[in-house]
């Protein structure tokens, strides 16, 4: 096996910046498991890459430490390492290499090992969130909390015993099983935990995955990224837009209640994590503007639909490989009817 050779990719090199503060937030809020769990991601997605471009005499490129990012960060911190290590094999070998290579990936690396795991694993995907580290110096003094069985001390000061508790849940299944709606703030900041009452039984608020949970984070990372043209606007923009339209037609135009207000919406789960960093991947998103603006837009409405009808309260990840799937087409549909009418024009 030759020595790694590595692609110079200024583009995914500003996207790494971008994510740099989404993991210290994350080590502040969940410990010091996440940086392990990227630490993880990153040896198996650039073993599982170097090993294949090894094979056709190409380079290692740059966006393998992106998903691999992207994938680490997309994970519960207690996610066992051995499922991160599958997650990121599949991520790169299935999700890159079998089209041949960067560039010729029809998905997103990062969703489809996101995807897998989430099938393949999903008590451990889906079952163990647990609540943030508050106050000064919050995780970065702490490992993690490996499970609900230790509770942060600002739960156990209202002396509330796991054993008691009839349930954990993040932010949307809260919501969705329990009626408890997080406050803004909360969603916003990261500062997610606690505990609600359910039918007169304590239920502990736990937080999602370790890179999706403060908004804010994400939003001024996401500038980074406008204002340096690493992603285009139309793809961040045109998700919003989706999911807003669509969480506003079902909920106030049909009046279907079970759909959370916009706040919500926006502010919870993965939704904003994605826009930023995953819908706007140049590779698997389509190249034409017009299509972009669909293809973004559909995304968006595939989310809030996921989270109203699907068992599982997120749909971050099914929504962005549908997209995926389309993406090649509407570029081929845009051209063939912008073809049309320059000829029709002509004629």
């Amino acid at each position: 096996m030759k020595k790694p050779d590595f692609m110079k990719q200024k583009v995914m090199l500003r996207v790494l910046y971008a994510l740099l503060p989404l993991l210290l937030v994350a080590i502040y809020y969940f410990g010091w498991r996440v940086l392990a769990i990227v630490a993880v991601s990153f040896i198996f997605c650039f073993l599982t890459e170097w090993v294949m471009t090894s094979q056709r005499n190409g380079k290692i490129s740059m966006a393998c430490f992106v998903t691999a990012s992207l994938y680490g960060l997309s994970l519960p911190v207690t996610t066992p390492f051995w499922i991160t290590a599958v997650g990121a094999v599949v991520a790169i070998l299935f999700g890159k290499e079998v089209f041949g290579g960067f560039g010729k990936n029809l998905f997103n690396p990062a969703i489809v090992g996101r995807a897998f795991v989430f099938i393949c694993f999903p008590v451990e995907l889906t079952s163990r969130f647990v609540p943030v580290f508050r106050g000064f110096p919050g995780g970065f003094t702490q490992w993690s909390f490996a499970s609900l069985n230790t509770l942060p001390s600002y739960l156990t000061a209202e002396k509330i015993k796991i054993v008691d508790a009839v349930s954990a849940a993040t932010p949307m299944w809260s919501r969705r099983d329990f009626g408890f709606v997080t406050d803004m703030i909360d969603l916003a900041t990261g500062n997610i935990g606690g505990v609600f009452a359910y039918q007169g039984n304590p239920c502990v608020l736990t937080a999602g995955s370790s890179g999706e949970v403060c908004a804010i984070v994400i939003l001024l990372s996401c500038f980074y990224l406008l204002v340096t043209r690493t992603i285009q606007y139309r793809l961040f923009l045109g998700t919003l837009i989706g999911a807003v339209a669509l969480n506003v037609i079902l909920r106030h135009v049909m009046g279907l209640h079970d759909v959370p207000p916009v706040w919500f919406t926006l502010f919870s789960g993965a939704l904003l994590f994605a826009a930023a960093f995953m819908v706007t991947d140049p590779i698997s998103a389509p190249k034409h503007k017009t299509s972009q603006w669909i293809y973004a837009i559909f995304i968006g409405m595939m989310i809030v639909l996921f989270r109203y009808k699907a068992v599982f309260a997120g749909g971050v990840a099914f929504s962005i490989l549908l997209g995926n799937m389309l993406a090649p087409s509407l570029d081929l549909w845009i051209k063939r009817v912008l073809a049309y009418r320059k000829k029709g024009s002509a004629s």
